[in-house]
């Protein structure tokens, strides 16, 4: 192509994807109009619109765009032209492959549009020239940007590039934990076809991989019904190695092109956090609300044992639909966890591990038994739901009600050993009579014995759960409005032993036993404390005593070292003085 290579552009900034025309002071730069002519951000390169693009996408350095272009001097001396060749250019931006003043053009122009640029010396031909182009001369370029074909580095290594052949639908990627749907045809430089989808695709979990190293990371960055064209360096292929198992064999070091379609995927959501309950989504929900924690779910499912057996249908073949409240225990906790996470109108395929299911118990269902240890498969339909209320939906009294309701349900979690549930109950309560100010004269009694009575129960819950500073927080929360409150100091009292901090411990169970002398609970704390405190004194003793005994040991060891040099000295003193004693009598002989 006609038109060399510059200069870089060190002083020409990455444009940000905005609505105004990219390359411009964004503060005081609004569109360009047509014939309208500015200046790109102090470069000196200039822009004058022609004709107006569609849309608001621009290309970005690395695309690869197909343009028609005509080359002057500024008197109007024609020196390129792809018009007259009757043939548009496709060139590669930021590669050095047209002039730095063209490229930092390009990447302004919406597709259609026709401008002109005014490319100073120092962005275009420099000192050097071209021909019909003198040395140090500035040019003009009226330029039309037919298309682009977006590239992405996606190794960020030149390993895999991917061009973006036709745009996908949304925004969304698929995940790692993701099934995709995709078609794509494999092939060698010079074209050998290696590998092939059926007509219908293939499946499969992006974790799993699949074919190549390359395809799942190329599969990440693509949107449902996108299609591409990959370039796959060796390192991201077959290696050295190579491979035989396709329809051709690929050699060792081959670079591959694949034409690859994403044509659909299924989200899998990993419900729980620890990888033991999955869900796949096989059709989205109606709107962006879920059922959460708390609501009244009505739902149809089928479940399986993983060899297909079903085990219990609801809402199909004339059988009711299941209705439950999630968090309520009513249903196993791993279709309880997964409801709490669905649209209406959403249907998922659940993969429950025993931990979440039945564990290890043999369950008669309604078609089957359910052995120990199963992994369940359930297919679910989120056919209706009602949100708990918010506190800020009710009236007072309702939430009162609503308070005492989670408390015993909280209570009841404590007596069974759930306390960690229990703990969200105690918290959920709580919160629901929090707002003092809003509570009548006549209710504020209630509310705040409620409230205290939720927060000791959850210190108590916080004890079990070796949640040590969760219980001091709750205790103190109750003694900042009842300061002799004497199970708070009570709690707070064995959250400080735990922690080590026997003064504050000491001093919760002085306050506690001058409200409640007789507290037997409190006076066992005591006794216990007093036994701490002992053994820590102990302990100290024992320190301090061998800090001591190394100190002196090492003072002596010291002083014995000084007295053995001192000797050592009168010794070498008494040498030398008799050394001189018999230089002296020599002398005189």
């Amino acid at each position: 192509m006609g038109i060399e290579k510059g200069v870089t552009l060190s002083d020409i900034e990455d444009e940000d994807d905005l609505d105004e025309e990219p390359g411009e002071v964004i503060e005081s730069a609004p569109p360009l109009k047509v014939g309208q002519e500015r200046e790109l951000n102090n470069s000196g390169l200039k822009k004058k619109l022609l004709k107006r693009g569609l849309g608001w996408e621009t290309p970005e350095f690395n695309d690869e765009v197909t343009v028609h272009y005509v080359g002057t001097l500024l008197d109007g001396t024609k020196f390129d032209s792809t018009r007259d060749r009757d043939e548009p250019a496709t060139l590669k931006l930021g590669q050095g492959q047209v002039v730095e003043g063209l490229d930092h053009g390009i990447i302004t122009m919406k597709k259609g549009e026709c401008a002109l640029f005014t490319v100073p010396p120092e962005l275009g031909y420099r000192f050097v020239g071209r021909d019909g182009v003198p040395p140090n001369t500035g040019v003009l370029f009226e330029v039309e940007l037919i298309a682009w074909i977006p590239v992405v580095n996606v190794s960020k290594d030149g390993g895999i590039i991917k061009k973006i052949m036709e745009k996908g639908e949304n925004i969304e990627c698929p995940g790692d934990l993701d099934e995709v749907l995709v078609k794509y045809e494999v092939a060698l430089a010079d074209g050998t076809v290696v590998a092939k989808t059926p007509e219908e695709g293939f499946e499969f979990h992006v974790k799993d991989g699949h074919l190549c190293p390359a395809l799942p990371k190329a599969i990440i960055t693509m949107k449902r019904g996108e299609k591409v064209k990959l370039v796959v360096q060796p390192q991201y292929a077959f290696g050295e190695e190579g491979n035989v198992d396709g329809i051709h064999p690929v050699p060792p070091n081959s670079v591959l092109n694949i034409d690859l379609e994403l044509v659909s995927f299924k989200p899998v959501v990993n419900v729980t956090g620890d990888s033991k309950v999955f869900k796949k989504i096989i059709k989205g929900g109606e709107d962006t609300f879920v059922a959460n924690e708390g609501a009244t779910v009505t739902i149809s499912y089928t479940a399986r044992l993983q060899n297909g057996t079903v085990f219990e249908k609801k809402g199909l073949d004339g059988v009711q639909p299941l209705q439950f409240i999630t968090d309520e225990e009513q249903v196993i906790a791993g279709l309880d966890r997964a409801a709490a996470t669905m649209k209406k109108g959403e249907r998922a395929i659940l993969t429950i591990s025993p931990e979440y299911g039945f564990g290890n118990m043999e369950i008669k269902k309604d078609l089957a038994t359910v052995p120990p240890f199963s992994v369940l498969v359930c297919e679910v339909e989120m056919l209706d739901f009602v949100k708990q209320r918010a506190p800020w939906e009710m009236n007072n009294q309702e939430k009162i009600e609503t308070a005492h309701k989670e408390k015993e349900g909280g209570n009841l979690l404590f007596k069974s050993g759930k306390y960690q549930r229990a703990a969200k109950k105690y918290d959920k309560a709580a919160d629901y009579v929090v707002e003092e100010g809003s509570f009548g004269d006549d209710e504020q009694k209630l509310v705040k014995s409620l409230r205290v009575s939720c927060w000791l129960n959850g210190a108590a819950c916080s004890l079990k759960l070796d949640d040590f500073q969760g219980a001091i927080n709750l205790c103190s929360k109750v003694l900042d409005i009842e300061f002799n409150n004497v199970k708070a100091l009570y709690r707070r009292a064995q959250a400080y032993i735990q922690t080590a901090d026997l003064i504050s411990a000491e001093l919760d169970i002085k306050k506690a036993l001058e409200v409640d002398p007789q507290s037997r609970e409190v006076k066992s704390l005591q006794t216990t404390l007093k036994q701490l405190q002992t053994e820590s004194n102990k302990r100290d003793a024992e320190l301090y005593s061998n800090m001591f005994a190394r100190m002196t040991k090492q003072t002596s060891g010291g002083i014995k070292k000084l007295k053995v040099e001192k000797a050592e000295n009168e010794k070498k003193d008494e040498e030398f003085v008799g050394m001189d004693m018999e230089t002296v009598a020599d002398s005189f002989r």
